[in-house]
């Protein structure tokens, strides 16, 4: 092991322990552990959507059972140590362990012992990170995501998948609609990847007739690069790309459960965000998709239909997702003339979540939208529609309105000089 400069101790005190956690990439970890309860947090973070591609196996015994693992055997990429014992005992275990571990290995040490002088021990050992007990299932997926995705290394962008309750409900609209606000009022680059290869309506969204760029990504994945990937996108602005699904029918659209995760590792990759606009049919990869996602956006009416699938579908993920917060709901729809709806709250109170967004019935605002090819803020940029979707856009990048903050500071020389007029 050589010595890693960048060695950080972790502990579950940290301030950022519900911000961003990127996934890792496809690795080996062997853990060996010395407590049942340090075994079954990491066997809980297996579960983990951010673990899906790291292939993991947990060992008990600690420092021993790693110097008896790895004496005959190669080192994985990542070896994991529980030392709940002195300083010499875990010193003792990694010098030797230092005899068999192959270039590149990295070492996480789990350990009760809080001691500068330790760390430093460490650091000159080559350990990469130092995880203090008592700790969480977040805290030990964010300490081996950071040997990966630390500040020196490109910044993964993060996806956000949006669905609909049912079909008709609007999902693409609103998912067309957020990537152009992140992309105008956050300042963000951002691509919107059009997910329902037959019926997709994301370049008739914005008067564009871009390449079939998806279909060309997901059908020929052993092509596919970042050189690729940039011919496929189409440029919509400065910040905003697009990569347009066929919306034809001369082929059929039946995909493995991973068919897609090429071209979303590519675009996490290259862009900061995001948009995967998730067609309402139920499959291996359109769950995959949601389950995978960094948020999720779950777009309903207010009517029994949309209230049982929503349930359905916050349950699943409820349990597939454990680590993370709660989808967002967005009620579209809402007021529609002579129909009968579930008042909001009720909705809401059945599936145990509040709307961050309540869209209203607004045929000529969504209508002219449409059939001129713009976004809502284009047709009518004071509407509320149009503020309840920049909003949302905030909510899920957790920044604020730029738009509004360079007007305010525009607007702040003026202000100050009115309030001196009035109070002379």
């Amino acid at each position: 092991m050589k010595a890693n400069p960048d060695m950080e101790i972790v502990s579950s005190t940290d301030d950022d322990a519900h911000g961003f956690i990127a996934p890792l990439p496809r690795i080996s970890l062997q853990a060996f552990c010395e407590q049942p309860e340090t075994a079954a947090i990491i066997n809980d973070a297996v579960t983990d959507r951010r673990m899906d591609k790291a292939h993991i196996k947990v060992h008990m015994g600690g420092g021993n059972a790693a110097l008896e693992a790895y004496r005959t055997s190669p080192t994985p990429n990542v070896i994991v140590i529980e030392s709940t014992g002195d300083r010499a005992n875990l010193i003792g275990h990694l010098e030797a362990l230092s005899e068999f571990c192959d270039s590149g290995t990295k070492v996480v040490v789990i350990g009760r012992l809080n001691d500068i002088s330790l760390y430093r021990d460490l650091i000159s050992r080559g350990v990469s990170e130092y995880l203090l007990l008592p700790f969480g299932v977040l805290d030990f997926i964010r300490a081996i995501s950071h040997l990966y995705n630390h500040a020196e290394a490109p910044a993964l962008g993060r996806v956000i998948a949006v669905t609909g309750a049912k079909g008709g409900v609007g999902a693409s609209t609103i998912a067309h609609n957020l990537g152009w606000s992140i992309s105008r009022s956050q300042d963000i680059a951002t691509v919107i990847a059009d997910m329902d290869l037959g019926f997709g309506t994301l370049g008739l969204d914005f008067n564009q007739d871009p390449p079939t760029g998806i279909a060309e990504a997901v059908f020929s994945p052993d092509r596919l690069d970042a050189n690729l990937m940039d011919r496929l996108l189409s440029k919509c602005s400065e910040k905003l790309s697009l990569l347009a699904a066929p919306a034809t029918l001369d082929r059929q659209y039946d995909f493995a459960e991973t068919a897609f995760d090429g071209t979303i590792d590519i675009l996490r990759g290259t862009m900061p965000m995001i948009i995967a606009d998730v067609p309402h049919m139920w499959t291996g990869w359109t769950r995959r998709a949601l389950v995978g996602a960094d948020e999720v956006v779950l777009v309903a009416a207010p009517d029994l239909a949309n209230l049982r699938n929503t349930k359905n579908i916050l349950d699943m993920l409820r349990v597939a997702r454990p680590n993370d917060a709660r989808p967002k709901l967005v009620m579209n729809w809402v007021g529609v003339q002579k129909r009968p709806e579930i008042s909001i709250s009720d909705f809401a109170k059945a599936v145990d979540l509040e709307p961050v967004a309540v869209i209203p019935f607004d045929p000529r605002l969504f209508g002219t939208a449409a059939n001129n090819g713009q976004m809502i803020a284009e047709v009518e940029a004071s509407s509320k529609i149009a503020e309840s979707l920049t909003e949302l856009a905030r909510i899920l990048t957790g920044r604020p309105d730029l738009q509004k903050t360079k007007r305010a500071s525009v607007m702040a020389p003026f202000m100050e000089r009115f309030k001196r007029r009035k109070a002379s």
